[in-house]
């Protein structure tokens, strides 16, 4: 499917990486409209966008009927990428079933019943919980150790169902860690390689839970933007779930002492804490199918990508104190 002139929407469209999958999908000439509560989503990642005519923003949740009907009204593809993250499961599990599943369902079927041409689910590498075996395909048993992993994979329960129900032309794609300029280092959105930059820069050590030993399949968030482009052009991937990784797996000690080294540090700073409850020990993606039906492969390496995203952090967007204040280092109490 040629994407250029179709009417897109982007669910959580002003976070992560669903302003980086709008800057994909605004290269190729698409109509973008996004809806976003702006519970993790930021306008500025949106801003240059703001004068085009083919730009539309909806302030509005997934769990509103209303709001989502006039989200998915003339559109041909659906992106649905809003979600609530791991650590704010923790803490609030009732919430982040209600935006990750039933939101899920609500955007779903208002999509099936306004007659959109393709939906494509962001789901995550969650759903699998700690790998049993590795590389993982997409047959390895999914265990979730948290509400948000479960509930990311009630979705896919409710996208298949649609798929083979009603022959609604969906796309289960299930990114594995993503990381990048953008991403979160605040409060209980909050992830590893954003916030260690952040404290690097205001000379706090980085912190890391349990022993540091635990690996995880990193993939750059531009390439992975990328992907779920390739996963709505590609007809060969109806009905399909799919994972999108890079294909290696990396110690969450190693990333540490890599960030450290690049932002000039002889000697690591680094805090060992207690675990975190329900964390995922390891994880690293096969990646085979996509790649296959796809051609897709990620273009920036992993030493690359964290440069890049160091060097974001310190273009001045803010001050480091500032964004200092705004990380907690347990982020789910």
């Amino acid at each position: 499917m040629q994407l250029k002139g179709k009417k897109i929407l982007v669910t959580g469209g002003a976070g992560f990486i669903g302003s980086h999958l709008v800057d994909c999908l605004m290269q190729k000439d698409c109509c973008v409209r996004v809806m976003d509560n702006l519970a993790n989503g930021k306008l500025e990642n949106l801003k240059r966008y703001r004068d085009n005519s083919n730009f539309e923003f909806i302030l509005g949740s997934v769990t509103n009927p209303s709001s989502v009907t006039k989200a998915v009204k003339g559109i041909d593809i659906v992106f649905h990428l809003a979600c609530l993250g791991v650590r704010h499961s923790l803490k609030y599990p009732f919430i982040n079933h209600r935006v990750n599943a039933e939101g899920t369902l609500l955007v779903l079927n208002k999509s099936y019943e306004a007659k959109v041409k393709k939906f494509i689910y962001c789901s995550s590498s969650e759903v699998y919980g700690t790998a049993d075996f590795v590389p993982m395909p997409e047959s390895h048993p999914t265990h979730p150790n948290t509400v948000y992993g479960a509930s990311k994979l009630a979705g896919e329960a409710y996208v298949r169902t649609y798929y083979k129900t009603y022959g609604f032309k969906t796309v289960i794609i299930r990114p594995f860690n993503t990381y990048g300029p953008r991403s979160h280092y605040e409060q209980e959105a909050g992830e590893f390689i954003p916030r260690s930059i952040v404290r690097v820069l205001n000379n706090k050590p980085v912190l890391v839970f349990g022993n540091g030993l635990q690996t995880r399949d990193f993939t750059y968030v531009e390439d992975v933007a990328k992907g779920l482009v390739k996963a709505a052009e590609c007809d060969n991937l109806i009905g399909l779930t799919l994972n999108l990784g890079s294909g290696f797996e990396i110690s969450i000690n190693k990333v540490a002492k890599m960030i450290s080294k690049m932002m000039n540090l002889a000697i690591p700073k680094i805090k060992y804490l207690k675990s975190r409850p329900g964390d995922t020990l390891r994880l690293y993606a096969d990646p085979t199918v996509f790649r296959r039906i796809t051609g897709w492969k990620p273009m920036i390496s992993f030493e690359e990508g964290i440069l890049k995203t160091i060097q974001w952090f310190q273009s001045g967007h803010q001050k480091p104190s500032a964004l200092f204040h705004q990380e907690k280092a347990v982020n789910w109490e």
